[in-house]
């Protein structure tokens, strides 16, 4: 793997794990719905802009199926994957949503395994611990101060973004990064805006009532959040394993922990945490097996003189 994917990797592993920090400091005083939609929004119009500069307008000349794929890979990941978040987060602790934003890759694997690709055993073994995990977040009685529908948005979110995710190595998207994370946000935050708007959010924005706090952190998600770690991650699916791109789902959840204990007073209850860190310990499991399984099957088809990158998809 090349060392611009790692770096990709790693952006999206520091940066995302941040977010959640960002997210719950800027939902403080700004209606939910309508803060994610500006977010992606104005960061979809400014990765618009600067593809256009750097590659000229031909850049944005494609088929019509190319536009609306990633349109509806854009709903998917940031309407449903990012929107849910957000709202959750209104209710719960950042620390508590990023370790159940964790069972994303776990989705993953079921979602592909129902598309028909052969999952590995131990995949699915790392499936079930992964959902006994959420288990102990979820249940009542689990000692902490969880609320249950809220939760449930984020692990709603997440199969949101495995859908997501998937679909979008799928099908026939913009060649170029920049153009498509820029059609993906645009078409997330146009959705997101008209959800806000229905959902009554504009008539509770007063302008005046939001804290430089939250304009801050709504800045550094439009910045380092969106143009930054999203274009990272899709451009770390597009060239990477999908197994190892997955791993960020499991360093993302101590990234947030960590912030939110130390820069906002946050505090899990010992079932939350041995739950997240269940969560997290399954994720490895299945990023284990799939790598294990992809390096087998590449093998074999060198061996069988097939193509090794499509046998190894």
């Amino acid at each position: 793997m090349s060392g611009r994917v790692w770096l990709a990797l790693v952006t999206v592993y520091v940066v995302w794990g941040s977010t959640y920090l960002a997210i719950k400091w800027t939902v403080q005083t700004m209606p939910a719905l309508t803060s994610a939609g500006v977010r992606f929004a104005v960061a979809g119009a400014l990765l618009g802009v600067l593809a256009r500069t750097r590659k000229g307008r031909s850049v944005w000349r494609m088929e019509p199926a190319r536009w609306r794929n990633a349109a509806i890979c854009g709903v998917l990941l940031l309407t449903g994957g990012n929107g849910l978040v957000v709202l959750a987060e209104t209710r719960i602790p950042s620390g508590l949503a990023a370790l159940l934003v964790a069972v994303m890759p776990l989705w993953m694997i079921l979602l592909r395994g129902a598309l028909g690709d052969r999952t590995p055993m131990l995949s699915m073994a790392g499936v079930l611990i992964g959902l006994g995990g959420a288990a102990l977040l979820l249940l009542p009685g689990s000692g902490g101060h969880i609320n249950l529908g809220y939760s449930l948005l984020v692990v709603l979110a997440a199969l949101s973004w495995a859908l997501g995710s998937v679909l979008v190595v799928r099908v026939r998207v913009p060649g170029e990064p920049a153009v498509m994370s820029s059609v993906e946000m645009l078409a997330g935050g146009a959705v997101l805006l008209l959800i806000a708007a229905a959902r009554g959010e504009f008539a509770d924005l007063h302008l005046g009532d939001i804290s430089g706090k939250s304009w801050l952190s709504l800045a550094y998600l439009i910045v380092f959040g969106s143009i930054v770690a999203f274009s990272a991650y899709m451009y770390a699916l597009s060239n990477g394993p999908p197994s190892l791109v997955a791993t960020y789902a499991y360093v993302n959840p101590l990234v947030a922990v960590f912030l939110g204990v130390l820069l906002d007073h946050e505090h899990l209850t010992a079932t939350e945490l041995a739950g997240g860190l269940v969560i997290v310990a399954s994720v490895g499991v299945v990023v284990s097996a799939e790598g294990q399984h992809r390096r087998r099957v590449a093998r074999r088809a060198r061996l069988t003189g097939d193509e090794p990158a499509v046998a190894a998809r």
